[in-house]
């Protein structure tokens, strides 16, 4: 990979996110937030320039990549967009400390939603707008926006996206991955207008609207409020927003085969079934423990059952502190820091997938046991799955065990107590937001050392990137040829 390739690609992913600074750009103009404006428009225009005359230099050039230089363009691709997403946060004083802008922004892109802010409210509406919207652009995936608006000049996409999107299998809607980048993105945008709409019908007004669609579709849990959802007191938008973290943790992929009427392919979906398997169960089953705290239980299922998604989506919106709520409820909001959405939603974790592969081959090895002769598979959506599946989950699983370990020893080295540290971690590397303790669900990140938001903002992007994108630089064999 030459130096050219990687600028071009670079600028022009970089290039797609100025674009995004219409958005805030337009509230600010339209609601007199003047000040603010050159932030967003003297970095989006120097993108714009600096992509045209790297596009030039470069037309002529072929893009080729290796293995080894998507993994490349990948990891700084995000690294890039984090810092350019802080250059708002920063240049307008709404965030006056580089590396708080720059954990703000990590935050946002990898669609964790952990904020240093403890007061929200008092920030330019466009800032926020953009916070939010940092959420929708690294839902999806900024690598893939770019490839369903711009086939990368040539370069095939399918080998980038790959080293973007989430779980153990990878592969293309449709023949050419630029119709399946498009048709997610498409998806995406059809939802996001979907809440949008009936978020301003349930009393919010267009930019709050706006902006808790951007968060809730990406996952990612920023508000404009410092109660977060809770703000609005409001069981409307409650429901409208618990609906749709559970729709944007499903595998967008479902939904193109809901369009096409392909509906063997819903119906088979082993990853569906359990997911909304366990949103349901954990919902009711934490109604029933805190029914007595809200008086009746469907009052009680409606705050259950936000929280579930929230958290099992790793949206992390709040509605309530469920630190406040009986251990047992506790207990199960914590095990779903463990889960995570399906694999190819916006949402983070572990993914549920991976936890049904283990449990499938778990039951094999004890068939085995009783039946030492037999041969066992692991049937997926009706279909039985490759042998390197097991191994492959596997390996991913001890990794991100590590790192949150790793993540949570960094924690009590700078004196944040062990189940501080440790529930921060899951939520770092887990892309979830809120935690327990001093970084619960009424607190925030903004007092940990600068050392701490630094190792965390990597967490998050390793996270969000599936861990190999940002950890393979760390091995050895990257570098042997």
């Amino acid at each position: 990979m030459t130096i050219l390739t990687f600028l071009k690609i670079i600028s022009i992913i970089i290039a797609f996110v100025g674009v995004s600074f219409l958005f805030p750009i337009g509230v600010a103009a339209v609601l007199g937030e003047t000040a603010v404006l050159p932030s967003f428009i003297i970095p989006m225009i120097a993108s714009w320039i600096a992509a045209t005359v790297i596009f030039i230099v470069g037309r002529k050039h072929t893009i080729r990549l290796s293995t080894r230089g998507t993994f490349v363009i990948v990891a700084v691709a995000w690294v890039s967009v984090s810092l350019f997403g802080a250059v708002p946060l920063y240049f307008s004083g709404a965030i006056p400390h580089f590396t708080d802008a720059v954990f703000e922004s990590v935050s946002g892109i990898s669609t964790t939603g952990a904020t240093i802010l403890d007061e929200v409210e008092s920030l330019p509406r466009s800032i926020n707008l953009w916070r939010c919207e940092t959420h929708w652009l690294g839902g999806m995936g900024i690598v893939a926006l770019t490839v369903a608006l711009l086939p990368l000049l040539g370069v095939g996409g399918f080998q980038l996206i790959k080293a973007e999107t989430t779980g153990p299998e990878k592969g293309k809607v449709t023949p050419k991955i630029t119709t399946t980048a498009k048709i997610l993105w498409i998806t995406y945008a059809a939802l996001t207008v979907l809440q949008l709409v009936l978020l301003m019908v349930a009393g919010m007004d267009f930019v709050d609207a706006l902006s808790h669609a951007f968060a809730t579709l990406g996952t990612g849990g920023f508000s404009t409020r410092n109660a977060s959802v809770g703000a609005y007191n409001s069981a409307a938008i409650d429901i409208i927003c618990t609906v749709f973290m559970v729709l944007a943790g499903i595998n967008f992929s479902l939904y193109y085969y809901a369009v096409i009427r392909k509906f063997s392919e819903i119906r088979e979906n082993t990853e569906l079934k359990v997911y909304v398997g366990i949103f349901f169960v954990t919902a009711i089953v934490m109604a029933l423990l805190t029914t007595q705290q809200y008086g009746t239980f469907f009052h009680a299922l409606r705050y259950s059952s936000f929280q579930s998604a929230a958290i099992l989506t790793t949206t992390g919106f709040a509605t309530a502190d469920f630190t406040t709520w009986v251990p047992t409820a506790q207990l199960i909001i914590l095990l779903l820091y463990f889960i995570g959405g399906c694999a190819g939603s916006t949402g983070g974790g572990i993914k549920v997938i991976r936890w049904v592969v283990l449990t499938k081959q778990v039951h094999n090895e004890t068939e085995k046991l009783l039946h030492p002769h037999g041969i066992f598979n692991i049937r997926l959506n009706g279909k039985v799955a490759s042998n390197g599946l097991v191994l492959n989950i596997a390996a991913f699983i001890s990794l991100y065990f590590l790192l949150v370990m790793i993540t949570a020893a960094i924690g009590c080295l700078f004196n944040l107590d062990v189940f501080s540290s440790l529930t921060g971690a899951l939520s770092m590397v887990g892309n979830v937001g809120p935690a327990f303790n001093k970084l619960g669900p009424s607190c925030n990140y903004g007092f940990l050392p600068n050392a701490v938001k630094w190792w965390y903002s990597f967490a998050m992007l390793a996270g969000r990137l599936e861990l190999y994108t940002m950890i393979i630089y760390f091995l050895p064999a990257y570098w042997k040829k």
